[in-house]
């Protein structure tokens, strides 16, 4: 069984050559994407195809962005990652569609031993999975082995040990369900901010980078 195998059936295990050619691999598109000109745009979401296992389309990173392989990370359709985004891929992480992310959120798949006599022995790794729509706040570590719900949102700072279900409100240390997302949300955006209380635009912005 080599390393890989280990790690994919969740025993402990250890880098490897291979596992070393998929970092080296990867670092060296990080590194082409994070020194792009702050405007190069639309060349940067072309090498999120490469640098990705599966990359959907008008998916927005900013710089930097950290990300060990590349290979095990699925970004679904309209997401986007604010600056400072670390994805620790060893295992599958799957993001889905309209996901977003603030500020210096890390994506963590692996662990080790918590006793001293086995910590040496490896590192064990279980996938991540993100579903459609949720935001999540700035600050945030995602640990080993977990699910987000649809459109659940994650407070900022939480360290998320345990799956989270779709349409709530989550936050805390470790990350515990707070409420479900309700009517109320769906008038006020922001405290006693109402939608219905902001003027019309005239015309909708876009941005050329993410038009077809």
């Amino acid at each position: 069984m080599t390393e890989q195998e280990r790690m994919k059936a969740g025993y402990i295990w250890l880098d490897d050559e291979e596992n070393m050619a998929m970092q080296a691999r990867c670092r060296g598109l990080i590194e082409k994407y994070n020194s792009l000109p702050p405007d190069a745009n639309a060349e940067r979401m072309a090498l999120t195809k490469e640098i990705f296992g599966k990359c959907g389309d008008h998916v927005w990173i900013i710089p930097p962005l950290k990300v060990m392989t590349g290979t095990y990370t699925s970004i679904g359709e309209g997401t986007y990652m604010n600056l400072g985004t670390t994805l620790i891929d060893d295992a599958p992480i799957t993001i889905g569609e309209r996901v977003l992310f603030g500020p210096n959120v890390t994506v963590c798949t692996t662990g080790h031993p918590i006793s001293p006599k086995h910590r040496g022995d490896g590192m064990y790794s279980f996938p991540i999975t993100i579903k459609n729509g949720a935001w999540i706040g700035a600050n945030v570590v995602i640990m080993p082995g977990v699910t987000i719900g649809e459109n659940s949102v994650i407070g900022a700072g939480s360290v998320v040990t345990k799956d989270i279900p779709d349409n709530v409100v989550a936050f805390g240390t470790p990350c515990k369900v707070y409420r479900e997302i309700n009517e109320h949300d769906e008038e006020y955006y922001f405290r006693d901010y109402r939608f219905d209380d902001q003027p019309e635009r005239e015309e909708m912005p876009h941005l050329d980078f993410l038009e077809d």
